[in-house]
C-alpha cells in the first residue's frame, strides 16, 4: 500500500499547530515588549526588532500553513488512487472468478460435446494479478474491466 494516510493526517495536523504556536509565539513576543513600557530610542528600536522577529515567525507559520495545505491535497490524492486500485483489484477478482466458474462448468472431452471457452474467459483465467494494493492494478486491463 502507498502512503499511510493516517501518519499523513497527523503530520498535517502538526504542522497546522506548529502554525498556530508560531503565530501564538509571535503575538506573545510583541506584547511582552509593549508591556515593558520601555520609552526612547532604545525601546523603540527594541520594539521594530521584535516586530521585525514576529513577522518572521508569521511568515514561517504561513509556510506551515502552505505545507499542511499541500501534504492534505497529496493525501487526498493518495486516497483516491488507493481507492481506485482496492475498487480494480475486487472487480478483475470477481470477473476472473466469473470466467473460471463458466470454464469449470464447461462439458469435457470424456461426454462426446467439445465446447471452447471464450477468449474473454481464457483471458481471465490466465491473468496474473499484481500484488495486492501494487500501483500496477492502475493500468491492468482484462475483458469487462
Amino acid at each position: 500500500m502507498y502512503g499511510d494516510s493516517a501518519i499523513m493526517r497527523k503530520h498535517a495536523s502538526q504542522l497546522r499547530d506548529q502554525a498556530t504556536d508560531l503565530r501564538s509565539l509571535a503575538d506573545h513576543l510583541v506584547g511582552q515588549v509593549d508591556a515593558i513600557g520601555w520609552s526612547g530610542r532604545a525601546g523603540q528600536d527594541l520594539r521594530t526588532r521584535v516586530e521585525e522577529r514576529a513577522a518572521v515567525l508569521r511568515d514561517a507559520a504561513g509556510s506551515h500553513d502552505i505545507a499542511s495545505d499541500t501534504l492534505t491535497r497529496h493525501l487526498r490524492s493518495v486516497d483516491q488512487l488507493k481507492e481506485s486500485i482496492a475498487d480494480t483489484e475486487r472487480r478483475a477478482s470477481s470477473l476472473v472468478a466469473d470466467a473460471r466458474g463458466r470454464i469449470a462448468r464447461l462439458p469435457d472431452a470424456s461426454t462426446g460435446v467439445t465446447v471452447e471457452a471464450s477468449d474473454s474467459d481464457r483471458r481471465l483465467e490466465e491473468f496474473t494479478p499484481p500484488a495486492s494494493g501494487h500501483k500496477d492494478w492502475l493500468t491492468v486491463t482484462l475483458p469487462g474491466l
